[in-house]
């Protein structure tokens, strides 16, 4: 009788790797997780090399310690002596996610949106029209100019004249400005999920796809829990989620200021939840309620759903969370700011991230 025999599944080492490869491909893992803190990175690798055997006799966990140094991983030039994370460490992190969310992608130095509209651009289109004075020689279409001339001139004596001419339309290309907004009040880590790390995952594969396919866009990351504060993109790796509540009201009005100054006429903020709004500050105060929604705190939400609507600012939300009142919150704000709306999954995250991202790059808001 044919079946299936089932065996415990021990993952082959990547064919090619060193040892070193293939330890800070799991040490990258460890210290996004531990926010950074090398020491505690190390430490569960240790664990982990007794549990199975990461390592051999030939190359161990101190052997790979030197190595990191050596390469510029870490570093211990402080005061206290501790291992500190470098700038390098922190780009190839960014990296490693790039190519586990979006698939492996070669950097291009245009990097402008396409959109639906045809003028000045360095991509060639598909349309076709007469030669203008002005055009350049790389936009003149020789093989249809030569067509042309031999059906208005005969195959006697090859002449062209302008009249011949045509000239292929290259696509208009537009930049774009985003604000990705990352919750990280303390239920992004609670009843035993870990939604912070798929969130962070996401968010530094989209800015090492912005930073390296499209230059000439602009990504800013901010992140809320009682207060809005702006990150530089070198510090997600290490972010970490704190005792707060859920001040969407600050994100966005902090998302908007920081489109304010952007001077591309396209714009959009992607906001990463887990929850409903539970705070507001009213001057110098916080206003707290985590029992429901507080109409209180929702009716300010919503009218700044309706600012960035006027402002031509859509939001999409990709909410970590199933509950039919935070969807029906979802919905409303959508709607009232006609923007879009994900209930996601946390392995799905990056996919619908990256798909709506290039959506939008088409538009022209």
């Amino acid at each position: 009788m044919k079946g299936y025999r089932f065996s415990k599944f021990i993952p082959q080492k990547a064919q090619g790797d060193s040892a070193f490869d293939n330890l800070l491909n799991i040490f990258l893992q460890l210290v996004s997780i531990t926010g950074g803190d090398v020491s505690e990175a190390l430490a569960w690798l240790t664990n982990l090399d007794n549990q199975y055997n990461l390592t051999d006799g030939q190359y161990g966990i101190g052997d790979f310690i030197d190595d990191l140094k050596e390469k510029g991983y870490i570093s211990e030039e402080n005061q206290e002596g501790k291992f500190d994370v470098t700038g390098k460490t922190g780009q190839q992190i960014r990296k490693s996610a790039l190519e586990e969310i979006f698939g492996k992608l070669k950097k291009s130095g245009k990097g402008q949106h396409k959109t639906n509209f045809s003028g000045t651009g360095d991509e060639m289109g598909t349309d076709r029209r007469p030669f203008e004075f002005g055009d350049s020689l790389q936009q003149i279409a020789m093989t249809d100019s030569i067509r042309n001339a031999q059906i208005n001139n005969g195959f006697g004596d090859f002449m062209m004249t302008e009249n011949d001419l045509e000239v292929q339309e290259t696509e208009f290309k537009t930049q774009t400005s985003t604000v990705l907004m990352i919750d990280i009040s303390h239920s992004m880590i609670l009843y035993g999920e870990d939604r912070i790390t798929p969130a962070k995952k996401t968010a530094m594969a989209l800015a090492e796809l912005i930073t390296t396919k499209y230059p000439k866009d602009t990504l800013d990351v901010i992140v809320f829990g009682n207060d809005a504060w702006q990150i530089d993109i070198k510090d997600l790796p290490y972010l970490q989620v704190g005792p707060y509540h859920t001040n969407t009201i600050a994100g966005l009005e902090l998302a908007m200021d920081i489109l304010r100054r952007r001077k591309n006429a396209n714009k959009q903020i992607f906001m990463i939840t887990d929850g409903k709004p539970t705070c507001m500050k009213v001057g110098i105060k916080y206003y707290k309620n985590a029992f429901g929604l507080d109409p209180k705190i929702l009716n300010k939400t919503l009218n700044l759903a309706t600012q960035c609507r006027r402002l031509h600012i859509p939001v999409t939300t990709f909410m970590i969370a199933s509950d039919p009142y935070l969807k029906q919150f979802v919905q409303e704000f959508t709607k009232t700011n006609n923007g879009n709306a994900y209930y996601s999954s946390l392995k799905g995250l990056g996919h619908l991230i990256f798909e709506d991202y290039k959506r939008n790059r088409r538009k022209n808001f």
